[in-house]
């Protein structure tokens, strides 16, 4: 299983939370109330980000050392580095499998004998697609 690791820049904001921004990552970035919450969101914005440049067919980023990483010169001095990781086809495998709500249109005679006979419009839609497009259940 694929594991992918990147440094995560935790800069304190005063108030007890954390910024969070992958140098690596660029456009990567995320917040948390405290630190062990800033983590949680970390891997999350990470892992949602990485989904997105791989269905845009981008290339992912090699990740740094800790050696030659680039920390913004603006980032706040009582900044912490520390790595986050995640395992993409999880990732994928959630976001592609969430379930998701349409909209469809149907006569309003059709709709009534339907739901007269007790049809699970969701259960139908997919079986009926999945026959459609030749998709394998």
């Amino acid at each position: 299983m694929r594991k992918q690791t990147y440094f995560a820049v935790f800069e304190p904001n005063g108030f007890g939370g954390y910024g969070v921004y992958f140098p690596d990552v660029p456009g990567c970035i995320s917040v948390g109330d405290n630190f062990d919450h800033a983590q949680k969101m970390a891997e999350e914005a990470l892992g949602l980000h990485l989904y997105g440049m791989e269905k845009d067919s981008d290339e992912i980023p090699q990740s740094s050392t800790p050696e030659n990483l680039i920390i913004d010169p603006e980032t706040n001095q009582s900044y912490v580095v520390a790595p986050v990781s995640i395992y993409p086809d999880i990732v994928m495998d959630k976001l592609d499998n969430r379930a998701v709500r349409t909209n469809i249109t149907l006569p309003a005679w059709l709709k009534e004998q339907a739901e007269m006979r007790g049809v699970n419009f969701s259960q139908l839609l997919q079986v009926a697609l999945k026959e459609y497009l030749g998709i394998g259940a």
